[in-house]
């Protein structure tokens, strides 16, 4: 039998360690998730992306009724950035969810769906995003490539 060692490496920052670019992309975000429509799961999320052309793009998590048929703020983010600004680049990527009823100060990470996505833009680029993550409050993590969330990436080289 062998085993297979997977090290991934994040960081734990306070508001006070992030820098003026940082604190805008936390900023957006954070207005990003007032604007979230969750009737149903009462958990918003919103996500700011930071391009290299300076563009910041924002995204909210949109429910439906037809449930699953509504969109993550990374995706809803990610994908208008794609088709938007196909030429641009993706540098940081900033996150922060919780639950409307509470503040919740447990970082949340993108799904496994929103990674998948986060990660062909990675591949596509050839370059790694910058992901910073939260809930309403407290720490913040930050991973320097979607690699440490998602170690065992699908991409083209699969197919």
């Amino acid at each position: 039998m062998k085993q297979i060692n997977i090290h991934s490496t994040i960081t734990i920052l306070t508001e006070q360690e992030l820098n003026a670019i940082e604190l805008d992309l936390k900023k957006q975000a954070f207005e990003a998730r007032s604007k979230a429509y969750a009737p149903y799961s009462k958990f918003t999320v919103g996500a700011a992306i930071l391009l290299d052309n300076g563009v910041v793009v924002k995204g909210s998590n949109q429910e439906n009724a037809a449930y699953p048929s509504g969109l993550c703020a990374e995706r809803v983010a990610i994908y208008y950035a794609g088709a938007n600004y196909p030429d641009a680049k993706i540098v940081k990527m900033f996150i922060t969810a919780s639950p409307q009823d509470r503040d919740l100060e447990l970082p949340i990470p993108p799904c496994g769906s929103c990674r998948q996505a986060i990660a062909e833009y990675e591949f596509k680029q050839d370059v790694s995003i910058e992901i910073f993550f939260m809930g309403a409050k407290g720490d913040i993590y930050k991973s320097d490539s979607l690699k440490n969330l998602l170690p065992f990436v699908f991409d083209k080289n699969h197919l």
